[in-house]
C-alpha cells in the first residue's frame, strides 16, 4: 500500500482556493455511495461484497489508488468544484489528517467505534485495518530477535528497507524509531553504514528476500506471510521492542453528512461483521476479537505518536533522506 503522505498538503493548498473544499455533494446518488481508497482489492471488494451482500439494490462505486495517486485525485476533485467521494478509506493516520484539516471529511463517526482502542479513535475517523511492520529473513539467514540485529555485522550488506516518502508503513516505522530509546535516527545510520539498502514498496523488500538479494527486510506482515504461504523460501520476525503497528482510518466526507447510507457503510465496516469480512480477506482488524491474519502468541508490538510525526514529518524526511538519499 503506497502513499505520497507528504504529498496531499502541498496540492490541496494550491487548489482550495479554486473549489468548493467539500461543500459539493460526494459522488452516490440514493441507491450508491462512493469510496475512494488505497486499500488492497482482496481487502475491499471482500468488504464492498459484504456490505451489498446485506443492503440489497446498493451499490459501492470504487475508486482505488496508491495514496499518491489518490491524493491526486482528491486534489483534482477539489479544483473542479468538491470531493466526489461519500467515503475516504486511507491507509496511514498522516493522509487522513490533511484531508481532516482540509474540511474535506470528518465529522462523525459510528457508533461502533466506541468498542474500538482508543488508538485508533479520533472525533472525525476511525482506524479499521492495520499494517504490521515486522523483519522478514531468507531462509537460512540468522533470525532477527531485536531490530537493532539488522544493524550488525551477520547482515551486513544484506538488508533492504521500503522508503518513507513512499509507504506509509516506513514512515511510522521512521517515526517510531526515530523516538525510540537505543534507536533515534542513528538506527538508520547505522543500517546505512553496514551497507543497507532502500528500496520503494514494502512488496519490493519482500521480493528481494524471497529471492535471496537481501537476506532480511523491513516489511509488512500481510505481504510476508502471503508470500511465505506461496512457497517463497523466507521466515516471518517480530522483533524487539516490537513490531511497528500502522492503523488505516474511515472517514465520512463532510459532503456527504445527510446520507444514511454512506453512514452505514462506514457502520459495516467497523462492526463485527465487517471486521470479520475484513480479517478473512488478509487484513488485520482492529476491533479486538475478531480472528485475523498470523500474530504469533506474545508478539510484542509498538505504536508511532502519529501526532508527533505530523509536526515533525517534513524534517524527520529530510534528515532521513541526507542518510539514505530520495
Amino acid at each position: 500500500m503506497v502513499t505520497g503522505v507528504g504529498r496531499l498538503a502541498a496540492v490541496l493548498a494550491l487548489v482550495l482556493p479554486l473549489g468548493c473544499g467539500g461543500s459539493g455533494a460526494g459522488g452516490g446518488s440514493a441507491d450508491s455511495i462512493t469510496l475512494y481508497t488505497c486499500v488492497g482489492d482482496d481487502t475491499v471488494q471482500a468488504v464492498i461484497g459484504g456490505f451489498e451482500d446485506t443492503h440489497p439494490g446498493v451499490q459501492v462505486d470504487l475508486f482505488r489508488a496508491p495514496t499518491s495517486d489518490l491524493n491526486a485525485r482528491v486534489a483534482a476533485d477539489v479544483r473542479s468544484g468538491g470531493l466526489r467521494a461519500d467515503v475516504v478509506w486511507a491507509c496511514d493516520p498522516l493522509t487522513m489528517r490533511t484531508l481532516v484539516d482540509q474540511k474535506l471529511v470528518g465529522g462523525w463517526t459510528p457508533d461502533g467505534a466506541r468498542a474500538l482502542a482508543e488508538r485508533y479513535r479520533t472525533p472525525d475517523y476511525v482506524g479499521v485495518a492495520v499494517l504490521y511492520i515486522v523483519a522478514a529473513y531468507h531462509d537460512g539467514a540468522p533470525v532477527p530477535r531485536s531490530w537493532s540485529d539488522l544493524a550488525g555485522p551477520e547482515y551486513a550488506d544484506a538488508v533492504a528497507l521500503p522508503d518513507p516518502a513512499v509507504a506509509a508503513s516506513a514512515l511510522g516505522a521512521l517515526g517510531y524509531f526515530s523516538n525510540a530509546d537505543g534507536y533515534g535516527l542513528d538506527y538508520y545510520r547505522r543500517l546505512h553504514d553496514n551497507g543497507a539498502v532502500q528500496v520503494s514498496t514494502p512488496d519490493d523488500a519482500v521480493s528481494g528476500v524471497a529471492s535471496g538479494t537481501y537476506q532480511a527486510v523491513m516489511t509488512i506482515a500481510n505481504s510476508a506471510y502471503l508470500a511465505a504461504d506461496n512457497g517463497s523460501p523466507i521466515g516471518v520476525s517480530w522483533p524487539e521492542p516490537g513490531a511497528v503497528g500502522v492503523y488505516g482510518p474511515i472517514a465520512l466526507a463532510r459532503s456527504s453528512t445527510d446520507s444514511s447510507l454512506t453512514k452505514q457503510f462506514i457502520s459495516y465496516v467497523v462492526s463485527r461483521p465487517g471486521q470479520t469480512t475484513l480479517a478473512n480477506a488478509g487484513s488485520y482488524p482492529t476491533l479486538a476479537g475478531v480472528p485475523g491474519p498470523t500474530i504469533p502468541a506474545g508478539a510484542p508490538i509498538v505504536y508511532p505518536d502519529w501526532s508527533r510525526i505530523a509536526s515533525d514529518q517534513d524534517q524527520l524526511l529530510r534528515d532521513y533522506q541526507q542518510i539514505f538519499g530520495g
